[in-house]
């Protein structure tokens, strides 16, 4: 098996970003020198965490770190097997993305680079003005962006917005209130990257709709 046919962990922001291991064999991830993965900051725990690949996929575990290890935004309280595009976190000090192989590494300079904001479904990253947007968009967030994205300068009514962020079967449950709220915590993220744009506009009566403009606009 070639070394490209193994899944990938890239680390993003933190002291290792740029770097890269292959799962060809179990990982131990934490501030100890002797760690596979070795991240030099107060907030990791000496054995922090192992990443184990084995048949049936690959696995992340917390080995009772003090500051916790982090899974597409919610804390790793047993055994989680990734899934291609996963992003995990070692405490706050560094991020991690993990994909299937190294086929999969999504290519910035192959991405739509004329809208001021661009998305990357497979590694859920979003860049706001040429900046990506850390830490990343909580999973909500990101099928609310990534629907207003596919559908771009198209309005999209509540129902269809509710459906797809919370599944047709929750979403009779699901208050205007909730709806609204999410709305505006994307907005506050998207304006921390880019103040002078409102990217989510309100058709009043209709729903909302991404207002994407050319960089340079």
């Amino acid at each position: 098996m070639n070394v490209e046919d193994f899944p990938v962990l890239v680390a993003q922001d933190g002291p290792l970003k740029g770097e890269r291991w292959s799962l060809s064999q179990t990982l131990m991830v934490g501030r100890d020198p002797t760690c596979d993965i070795s991240i030099q900051d107060r907030q990791v725990s000496r054995f922090h965490a192992r990443i184990t690949p084995s048949p049936e996929g690959v696995t992340v575990e917390d080995l009772g770190s003090k500051n916790g290890t982090i899974h597409n935004g919610i804390e790793v309280a047993g055994p989680v097997i990734l899934q291609d595009g996963d992003s995990l976190g070692i405490a706050l000090a560094q991020q991690f993305l993990f994909l299937v192989s190294d086929a999969t590494m999504p290519l910035v300079d192959g991405a739509i680079r004329n809208g001021r904001l661009m998305m990357d479904r497979k590694s859920r990253r979003v860049w706001v003005n040429q900046q990506q947007v850390t830490p990343p968009l909580s999973a909500q967030q990101f099928k609310l962006l990534w629907l207003l994205y596919e559908n771009n300068g198209q309005v999209i009514n509540r129902a269809d917005l509710v459906s797809t962020v919370w599944g047709e079967d929750q979403m009779a449950g699901v208050s205007d209130q909730a709806l609204d709220a999410l709305i505006r915590r994307l907005r506050d993220r998207l304006a921390a990257f880019d103040p002078t744009h409102q990217y989510i506009d309100t058709v009043r009566g209709h729903g909302i709709r991404l207002d994407n403009p050319t960089i340079g606009e």
